[in-house]
């Protein structure tokens, strides 16, 4: 063999090494948190359905074999989001925003499905797809790519506000659209995101407070115009007094809230609950799933939910923190702001302390749209971690 050529061999053991060196610098507590959540999720879901045969045409196993389907498919999107890398996904954001607010769009045509009242999905194959999920998504790249250029290529320090209008103007443009899907509760987490990513841009703190006069002055001509819908305006009547009509709007959070509460420290045993058994939780495995861990795990069991959760945030913040330039910052952060309120929002409005969205609880929750853009977003922060060696 000449000197100027390699054996298959040489290229096969580079190859191998260049994946060991990958594997071995993945964030693994951030996938082993997500991962035990889905399948934590995945028992919660069997739970709080298994009985249910107006919904499971007499499967126990449907929504169990479903959540874990949704599971595998978002572990190969996460996969394929880091096979990717920040470098091509930046190159793509311009195609994903495209994407995202034609799907939008669709929602608000005949196209559109409405489920449980509410007009939220396109239904592809007789698959639904709820594309304010991955708004979220497309939203965090395409601020950070606007907001970080001009610094990342050394052209200035911070954010101009050149720079800054354009971002919120991307982010507007969908965020309006799914308000008028209508969903409110999306539409507050991408408010969130949007909060998030600005002061991990170093933008001016003025702009913040601007956002923030501005969505308050906003919530309060919405609410004096009355443009929101009405079942909107009982759910916030409920959360400011939960005792109004408890056997009516305020049914599914003190239901929810009976059911935490009757599982003490241990719990009553996993498919043992008495408010699961008996079905007396609306739409426990989509929005109040966290309700079957608290009654069926208890406060130990829900607590360790929370923590999994946490340590999901934590691994996104310490990617942020570590990332060598402010597009990979500024995504990061833009994902814990995204998790974080949503995680927040869903166990909130489980124990009454949030109004009722519909937010799902990240990775736990019943749903293919929702678990889908949570693992491609683990697998956006894998992503941004492998553009440099990182401790463990």
């Amino acid at each position: 063999m000449s000197p100027g050529r390699r054996g298959p061999g040489v290229s096969g053991t580079r190859a191998r090494s260049a994946l060991g060196s990958m594997l071995r610098r993945l964030d693994w507590p951030l996938l082993g948190a997500a991962l035990t959540l889905s399948l934590l999720g995945a028992v919660l879901v069997y739970s709080a359905t298994r009985g249910r045969t107006q919904l499971t045409d007499g499967d126990p196993y449907a929504f169990l074999v479903r959540h874990l389907l949704n599971t595998a498919i978002g572990i190969a999107l996460a996969a394929l989001t880091v096979w990717l890398g920040p470098r091509r996904l930046r190159d793509l954001v311009p195609v994903l925003y495209g994407v995202t607010l034609l799907l939008v769009l669709l929602v608000l045509t005949p196209v559109g499905a409405t489920i449980n009242g509410s007009r939220r999905w396109i239904v592809v194959a007789g698959v639904s797809i709820q594309p304010a999920e991955f708004v979220k998504v497309t939203i965090v790249l395409a601020m950070a790519l606007l907001l970080a250029t001009k610094v990342d290529t050394g052209d200035r320090s911070r954010p101009d506000r050149r720079s800054v209008l354009e971002s919120l103007a991307v982010a507007g443009v969908p965020a309006l659209l799914v308000l008028l899907t209508p969903d409110l509760g999306q539409f507050m987490g991408i408010g969130v995101i949007v909060l998030g990513v600005l002061l991990a841009s170093d933008a001016s703190v003025r702009w913040v407070a601007a956002l923030l006069v501005a969505g308050l002055v906003g919530a309060v001509l919405v609410w004096q115009l009355h443009l929101l819908d009405q079942y909107q305006v009982n759910r916030f009547a409920a959360f400011a007094d939960p005792a109004l009509d408890p056997s009516g709007v305020g049914y599914n959070t003190s239901q929810a809230r009976i059911a935490i509460g009757a599982g003490g420290l241990l719990g009553q045993g996993l498919f043992h609950g008495a408010q699961t058994t008996g079905q007396f939780v609306p739409e426990q495995q989509t929005d109040f799933v966290f309700s079957v861990a608290g009654e069926e795990l208890g406060f130990v069991g829900a607590g360790a939910l929370i923590a999994l959760l946490g340590v999901v945030l934590w691994r996104a913040l310490r990617t942020a923190r570590a990332c060598p330039d402010l597009y990979g910052t500024v995504v990061a952060a833009g994902v814990v702001a995204w998790l974080a309120f949503q995680a927040f929002e869903n166990i909130g409005m489980n124990l009454g302390i949030m109004p009722v969205t519909g937010l799902p609880l990240p990775f736990v929750s019943y749903g293919g749209s929702s678990m889908f853009a949570g693992w491609i977003a683990v697998g956006i922060l894998q992503g941004i971690r492998l553009q440099r060696p990182l401790s463990a």
